[in-house]
């Protein structure tokens, strides 16, 4: 499970279940925590540029994962069952495969005869 932050406050979870290993992208289902209220609105509104935010994504041990940007789509107020994802874009390869070699090794099996 990998944290989100606004800043230094947590604003939500989320596991990265899916990605693009060659774009360095990884994205999930996001799971608000308390601090999430503090930005809530700005997510559901504004799907082009969080950057004034300051979101970034931490691993369990607290590390922050070097990578181009963070997002929140926030579509609750759309969709009936409510959904938020959260994307980390430009994460530099080596460490993406570090990070998420499930995705990796799923990506590789396509090309596998």
């Amino acid at each position: 499970m990998y944290e989100i932050f606004a800043k230094e406050t947590l604003v939500g979870r989320s596991r990265l279940e899916f990605g693009d290993p060659p774009m360095g992208v990884a994205f999930g289902e996001f799971l608000p925590e308390l601090g999430y209220s503090e930005i809530e609105h700005e997510c559901r509104i504004n799907h082009q540029d969080q950057t004034h935010l300051g979101l970034n994504v931490r691993t369990a041990t607290g590390e922050k994962i070097p990578c181009v940007g963070v997002g929140i789509l926030d579509y609750s107020s759309e969709i009936d069952d409510g959904y938020a994802e959260v994307n980390l874009l430009g994460v530099e390869y080596s460490l993406y495969a570090q990070l998420f070699p499930d995705h990796v090794y799923g990506y590789e099996q396509k090309f596998k005869s």
